[in-house]
């Protein structure tokens, strides 16, 4: 069947958004009195949500309390909302990936872990202008990625069924929502994840560039 939407992830996928993210975390660590981290090794800390980024950064034996971590969520979240933008931009190739959509009259919709807020803000401020069909971050109502619900809901938000939507992203966690919504699936190289990770996760194709989906929406 014809694929009408292609679903994306948003960190990892359309924008290299690390080093920002990497930077409001440490930010907030270093001020609620925690070690900080190397930004490369965020690279398998994000992706799960911002709750989670939290949990995997705090290292402390025995774990860490609930009024702890709210300091570091609360010292996150006003860093990143004035400096979501310092560094993070889209991977080369993804506006031309975006026309090649367009012209081609596929839908797109981003579906990612990153708080509803920060997502809607960072799509406005670095795709100023295109028509994204649907532009979903964690919402309260929905358990966030590899379940399933949000993918599913924002299908029918659109009107469409599985068989014609193209889920893609950077990690595990995209793979595994993806085939727990019974959606193909495409791993992109160029993410914060290894490719090994992506094909272990069950990718149906990996990209090596964003003019390859084109190509693999092509042939399908």
């Amino acid at each position: 069947m014809k694929t009408r939407y292609c679903i994306f992830d948003l960190d990892g996928t359309l924008i290299n958004s690390l080093y920002d993210l990497a930077d409001a975390m440490n930010h907030a660590l270093s001020r609620c009195g925690f070690p900080t981290h190397d930004r490369e090794k965020y690279r398998f800390m994000v992706g799960s949500g911002i709750s989670v980024l939290a949990d995997r950064a705090m290292v402390v034996p025995g774990g860490t309390d609930g009024e702890r971590k709210k300091a570091v969520l609360d010292a996150f979240n006003e860093y990143y909302g004035s400096h979501y933008a310092d560094l993070t931009r889209p991977y080369d190739g993804i506006p031309e990936l975006l026309d090649g959509l367009d012209s081609r009259g596929v839908g797109y919709c981003v579906l990612s872990n990153k708080p509803d807020n920060f997502t809607q803000e960072i799509i406005r401020r670095l795709f100023p202008g295109r028509k994204f069909a649907a532009v979903w971050g964690k919402r309260e109502d929905y358990p966030r990625k590899p379940d399933p619900s949000s993918v599913l809901a924002m299908m029918s938000s659109v009107g469409a069924d599985a068989e014609e939507c193209l889920y893609i992203g950077d990690s595990d966690v995209d793979m595994q929502t993806a085939a727990n919504a019974g959606l193909r699936r495409i791993g992109v190289s160029w993410g914060f994840r290894p490719v090994s990770e992506l094909i272990s996760a069950g990718a149906d194709a990996i990209a090596d560039t964003p003019h390859q989906i084109l190509e693999l929406i092509h042939n399908s």
